[in-house]
């Protein structure tokens, strides 16, 4: 019960108090919705009885942190008719949160509830306020993030930085662009391939940074970027012990429910998202190799046999190319992943994905319980790509889903 407290006291930190009567009338608003919502009001009538408040920025971030509270399938619609309209970022970003933090509680939110923001998109003027964005994880553990906001925290008004698992702060960029040279920026982003990039809470962003600063070695010229900017960073958002974990963004999965859904993680690897993941064709030669001979071998063996000997392959595969020393990390680009997912809408991925890197940070995968799915299938089409290379003359056979968990045969 305490740590719930403690972790209810922080959520609501940053939050202003209302002025007492202020404060009373928000819960009367709050209370009429509750009514209406036993009564199965529709949408209309709902938006009718809260009152907004663009003159007051203060009135209208409770009203969210108070709708939010109520675990009901009219929220969502109800917080974007009253709140998806409004080009204040704050606003939107409290919008965005509570659509979260309603959807970690099993509330649906359609993927067009609301509007999806282009990167990109014209400023009406500086950003007033500090925003961050993030791509994907890409390859061994690499990420970009992007800040805009104020000079007198960035040093410009767009901060760029390329984050390594490896090698920490691999690339910080303090700019003063002007709108043409930002949307030509974002094009820049877009023809190379970058085109999928989220918003998130500023903080989050800066325990990134923090995080990869800690691994970036001393005189790196990134590290020497980055330092300037980290005070302002701190007082707007806090510094790093004030910041919660990633962990504390995610839903808790019970053992079950983990269980249900490491094999659902499976299908996530036919995702873009995830390409860059697949060990390259040099990495897989080795195991690929082992399969021709097996392909090769003079031994009459059942297709059962050769499977299981493939499968075994597989399985060395996924052992050498993600030692156990290793694993932490793609556990917790998993569970970034899995935060990745989920602000871009797409929750039931995001449990997936969640799943299988709170699997491996578990440490718990071994002969009995078999190697973990996400990588196991990572290799599994890796393999299959490097079969392809050698015989593209050849059409892998349609499979079957209960060959999943192993290397399909290829005809011969």
């Amino acid at each position: 019960m305490k740590d719930r407290q403690k972790k209810s006291r922080r959520a609501a930190a940053g939050l202003r108090p209302l002025p007492p009567e202020r404060a009373a009338a928000l819960q009367e608003q709050v209370a009429r919705v509750k009514e209406a919502l036993a009564a199965e009001e529709d949408l209309p009538t709902l938006q009718d009885l809260v009152r907004p408040s663009p003159e007051d920025l203060d009135w209208d971030l409770h009203l969210l942190r108070e709708l939010e509270k109520i675990s009901h399938p009219a929220i969502p619609p109800l917080l974007a008719a009253l709140f998806g309209p409004s080009p204040d970022k704050e606003r939107r970003k409290a919008l965005k949160r509570a659509l979260h933090v309603l959807k970690t509680r099993g509330i649906s939110i359609p993927e067009d509830l609301l509007p999806r923001e282009e990167p990109g998109a014209p400023m009406a003027g500086e950003t007033a306020t500090l925003t961050a964005q993030i791509s994907p994880v890409y390859g061994p553990g690499d990420r970009y993030v992007i800040l805009e906001g104020p000079r007198e925290i960035l040093d410009g008004n767009f901060f760029l930085a390329r984050l390594s698992d490896t090698d920490g702060l691999r690339e910080c960029l303090p700019m003063s662009l002007k709108r043409k040279q930002r949307e030509e920026l974002w094009e820049h982003f877009r023809s190379q391939g970058f085109t999928e990039w989220v918003e998130v809470p500023p903080e989050y962003a800066v325990r990134l940074l923090e995080e990869a600063l800690a691994l970036t070695p001393g005189g790196e010229p990134s590290r020497d970027a980055y330092l300037p900017l980290r005070e302002n960073l701190w007082r707007r958002v806090g510094r790093l012990t004030d910041i919660p974990p990633l962990e504390e963004r995610l839903p808790f999965l019970s053992e079950g429910e983990r269980r249900d859904l490491l094999e659902q993680s499976r299908e996530l690897v036919a995702s873009e998202l995830f390409y860059s993941w697949l060990p390259t064709l040099e990495e897989i030669t080795p195991w690929a190799d082992q399969i021709q001979e097996i392909e090769n071998s003079p031994l009459v063996l059942t297709e059962e046999q050769k499977n299981r000997r493939i499968q075994g392959v597989a399985d060395e595969a996924a052992a050498a190319l993600f030692p156990e020393e290793t694993r932490p990390r793609w556990g917790r680009c998993l569970l970034e992943m899995a935060y990745f997912l989920d602000l871009s809408g797409r929750a039931s991925e995001a449990r997936a994905i969640q799943a299988a890197g709170e699997d491996l940070l578990s440490g718990e995968r071994s002969a009995l319980t078999g190697e973990n799915p996400f990588l196991q299938e990572l290799v599994r089409v890796a393999l299959v790509l490097a079969w392809g290379v050698r015989h593209p003359e050849e059409e892998p056979e349609p499979e079957p889903e209960e060959s999943r968990l192993i290397i399909p045969p290829w005809s011969s």
